[in-house]
């Protein structure tokens, strides 16, 4: 079963309606995947609130009043904003801020990817069944306003970008917090001179075990992580019901939001600075919407409302509870998570603690994993190596490079901050702006896509933003106290997408600019003017359309090219997946003698590409299926029929893969059979004495072909048996004379650096050396 066999498989499972059983299912492996950062909060909220901005007093007003912040926050956010409303966002079952920045691609044109075609708007995940807008409404106008104005376009790029950066950033930032954190209930067994020298270490050791098994993938152990998450929520839970029956059985009165008042009157500015280690209670609440592609909606409710938030609560309330009777301050530890454990369960809890921080740690890596190859989708990053470490499980990816460097930061993290207040800091702005890039989208999309009024939209922004901008103003606040950290991070990989992105335009500018037309390949004549030697000449080019440059750069200088040409396009379009029914365009170039074909390949942007040698049998196929179905007939404006839509200069049929057309052409190689089939015939090529293996194709008898479609298949066979040899521009981007000093700084150094230390644009079909043949081109952009 091949990648993208077995996501569309596991797709179809949840998106579609489930048996009760399923859903359940999915709830209980959305607790490892999903919950495994929300959880491990409880370890240190409490003990980053009290890190010096408050003291806790006799009165109790400040534990009360920060179980009562800590309440509300759990309430308002994860549950009634992501739960009950963002949820409802999704893009064809995927979420994320790349999922709603797709949905307003789709909705207004927006769109960041330059090669984006009409017929892109016929796949059938790229819109929903909505009504069309009215054209007197106020979503009418805000499209509009956007369509036209490339300044708001970029603003919602880079706000897009500010979100994946922040997300990146959380991934250097939680790992280090998490485990740090876990491993610091080594503190209660030792001395106080001692602990700090085991802490640092012992966190570190298990990071570098955490990134070192990332090449593994999480499917082998897996199966685990549910089961440490829903031990970790029980124990907490009930340690915490425990504490709240035995220390205070009437802490439930402090939830009460008047706490919140008597909280900030009495600790003023103190009180608002320690919001900042408050917010920490929502760390990872962002992962119930980005992972919302591998569960479902309901599966997600149901595991947060009846297990998930109901034991964080009680969590919480234990642990004020606990602290409300001890107020005696012996040490910089007394207030945190296991002092208020029993002292006989301490070490199992710190066990169980460590296992459940190292399941929230993968959560949010394989998350960053996930971002970054969206981005690259996008055009927004350079190209990376993408592993896929399971064959069954949709979106287990690795990507070595990446890994390498968030284990890098994340021990400069550790080592560098050693205590879990600046680590806290640093992590809490990186979640709350996150959210705060969520709202902002979420109320374009509740105008635009969902065509509510404006008036909601801005009720949205203004309730959920109010509270988000109290946490990110406490968190801002402490910029020198390690909130710089994410803020950093977020600069520099926001410099590189942007130089990235810059580059890329320009270059493909360059292409459409610098494109030779099709009039011109046509007047060489059926030989194209020069030699036509055996094989297949494949042309990697980013247009959709027109002849690129380097294919005239390469006749010029060496007459001579096989007897079929493809200009292959494999592109990304804004929605997160497209089905392999409609995988493929292709289209003749010129009349069916010239033998020259376009095929764009078009993939989702959480898509898997295929990496393996079947992609050229696909290839090939898919074009003999086009020779197979097209028609002589056209409509009497030059266009074909039966589901053929317009490009530009050419007309593209979509075709699908060989999977999807079970009875239509096969190839087969000698010693091979072909499908099955009630009524077949083989095309084969011509006998030659060369000891070779021979190709042939499987035709279903039905329809009946004519002679130029045959021949045609014929060709196209002896040209496969032959060999593929791959036609690759090696393009050098220059500034042109007379550019700006940035834009040569962009440019001439950004950029070129990047694309000499990026993977090329075919890395993923797996080019094979002995058939490459690479023209140099410069790029004067």
């Amino acid at each position: 079963m091949d990648l993208e066999t077995a996501f569309h498989q596991n797709h179809l499972k949840v998106r579609w309606k489930q048996s009760w059983k399923t859903i359940l299912t999915l709830a209980y492996q959305s607790l490892g995947v999903v919950y495994g950062d929300l959880s491990t909060s409880p370890l240190y909220v409490f003990k980053s609130t009290f890190a010096g901005d408050i003291e806790h007093s006799e009165t109790n007003e400040e534990i009360f009043g920060a179980l009562s912040f800590i309440f509300w926050t759990l309430t308002l956010v994860p549950l009634l904003k992501y739960v009950f409303i963002v949820l409802k966002a999704d893009d064809n079952g995927e979420g994320g801020t790349f999922a709603l920045y797709s949905l307003l691609c789709r909705h207004a044109r927006v769109s960041s990817l330059p090669n984006c075609q009409l017929a892109d708007e016929e796949l059938s995940t790229y819109r929903k069944e909505i009504p069309t807008l009215p054209l007197s409404s106020f979503g009418s106008r805000l499209k509009s306003t956007l369509e036209k104005y490339r300044v708001l376009q970029r603003f919602l790029l880079v706000l897009a970008l500010v979100g994946a950066c922040m997300v990146i950033g959380d991934g250097v930032l939680t790992p280090a917090l998490s485990v740090f954190s876990a491993v610091s209930g080594v503190e209660l067994a030792m001395a106080k001179e001692h602990h700090k020298y085991v802490e640092v270490p012992v966190a570190c050791i298990i990071l570098i075990a955490l990134f070192a098994l990332q090449h593994y993938g999480t499917h082998r152990v897996g199966f685990l992580f549910a089961p440490v998450v829903i031990l970790w929520l029980l124990c907490i839970s009930a340690i915490g019901l425990y504490n709240i029956i035995h220390w205070n059985p009437h802490i439930y009165q402090a939830l009460s939001p008047v706490y919140m008042y008597r909280f900030l009157r009495k600790t003023q500015t103190g009180g608002w600075k320690s919001l900042g280690g408050i917010l920490l209670c929502i760390t990872g609440s962002e992962a119930m919407f980005a992972d919302l592609g591998h569960f479902s909606q309901l599966s997600i409710q149901i595991a947060f409302t009846s297990f998930v938030y109901p034991s964080l609560i009680l969590a919480y309330m234990g642990q004020a509870a606990y602290l409300s009777q001890h107020h005696v301050i012996e040490n910089d530890y007394q207030i945190g998570f296991y002092i208020s454990v029993p002292k006989n369960l301490r070490v199992p809890v710190l066990l169980i603690a460590i296992l459940a921080a190292v399941v929230g740690s993968q959560a949010i890596i394989t998350g960053t994993f996930s971002i970054i190859k969206q981005c690259s989708s996008l055009g927004c990053f350079p190209r990376v190596k993408i592993v896929h470490t399971s064959s069954k499980f949709h979106g287990q990816i690795y990507i070595p490079e990446i890994n390498w460097i968030l284990m890098l930061l994340c021990l400069a993290v550790t080592i560098g901050f050693r205590d879990t207040k600046r680590m806290g800091n640093a992590s809490g702005l990186a979640v709350i702006t996150v959210m705060l890039v969520t709202t902002c989208l979420m109320s374009l999309v509740i105008v635009l896509c969902w065509q509510q009024s404006v008036f909601l939209a801005i009720a949205f922004v203004v309730f959920f933003g109010t509270i988000e901008a109290l946490y990110f103003s406490a968190s801002l606040i402490k910029f020198l106290e390690g909130a710089w950290v994410p803020i950093a991070l977020s600069l520099i990989f926001m410099l590189v997408m942007y130089v990235w992105h810059y580059g890329t335009i320009k270059k493909y500018e360059f292409d459409v600019q610098n494109k030779v037309s099709v009039d011109w390949l046509l007047s060489l004549g059926p030989t194209l003017g020069i030699v036509r030697v055996r094989g297949i000449g494949l042309v990697h080019t980013e247009l959709v359309s027109g002849i690129p440059a380097i294919f005239s750069h390469f006749v010029t200088n060496l007459p001579a090219f096989h007897q079929v040409l493809i200009f292959l396009c494999v592109k990304s379009v804004p929605v997160p997946h497209v089905s392999h029914e409609e995988r493929f365009l292709v289209g003749h170039i010129g009349p069916r003698e010239y033998r020259v074909y376009r095929c764009i390949v078009r993939y989702g942007y959480r898509d898997i590409h295929k990496d393996d040698v079947e992609f050229e049998k696909d290839l090939v196929c898919s074009i003999a299926e086009f020779i197979r179905k097209q028609k002589d007939e056209t409509t009497p404006d030059g266009k074909r029929v039966d589901g053929e839509v317009g490009n530009d200069d050419e007309v593209m049929t979509v075709v699908g893969t060989p999977s999807t057309h079970l009875e239509g052409v096969h190839m087969c190689t000698d010693g091979q059979d072909g499908p099955g089939a009630p009524e077949v015939q083989e095309i084969r090529t011509a006998p030659t004495n060369q000891v070779k293996k021979r190709v042939r194709f499987v035709v279903p008898d039905s329809p009946k072909m004519n002679d130029g479609s045959r021949a045609e298949l014929r060709d196209l066979m002896e040209a496969r048996e032959a060999g593929v040899a791959y036609i690759l521009g090696h393009s050098y981007v220059k500034a042109k004379q007379g550019s700006g000093l940035v834009k040569k700084m962009v440019i001439n150094l950004g950029y070129e650096f990047l694309r000499r230390n990026s993977r090329p644009s075919t890395d993923s079909l797996t080019v094979p050396h002995a058939s490459t043949l690479e023209v140099g081109m410069v790029y004067h952009v």
